[in-house]
């Protein structure tokens, strides 16, 4: 059964850095045309904040983090990861990761809708 699993959440003071991690079971990203990292606040909307393309480009970022964090996979094609650094409050949030394999799908990636999405990790940035 394919699942996306992701782990590295927790709780930092801001300023700091965390990565978190998301692993493919039962397949690699190569199963995708895109995966993608987006978190939802409570009461806020889900925020895309990096995708990536098979291949491993192009990389796009949300303005909101663009320059803070980096979105990466390893070279076995097995975990996706999401490097945050200078992490703010308000960078508070349940973070996801999620993939499509289709283009339609991840040109939505803005919107944290895909068509594949993991149980989430909790990001917690305290002042």
């Amino acid at each position: 059964q394919r699942q996306l699993v992701e782990s590295g959440g927790g709780s930092v003071q801001a300023g700091g850095s965390l990565r978190l991690s998301c692993t493919t079971v039962g397949h690699t990203v190569k199963s995708y045309t895109c995966m993608v990292w987006f978190r939802q606040a409570p009461g806020n909307e889900r925020e895309g904040v990096a995708i990536i393309y098979a291949g491993g480009t192009p990389i796009q970022y949300a303005d909101s983090v663009n320059g803070r964090f980096a979105i990466s996979h390893d070279d076995a094609l097995r975990t996706l990861y999401l490097q945050m650094t200078s992490l703010k409050p308000e960078d508070t949030a349940m973070y996801y990761c999620a993939a499509d394999r289709t283009i339609a799908g991840c040109r939505k990636w803005a919107t944290g809708y895909l068509e594949v999405g993991g149980q989430g990790t909790l990001v917690t940035v305290s002042s």
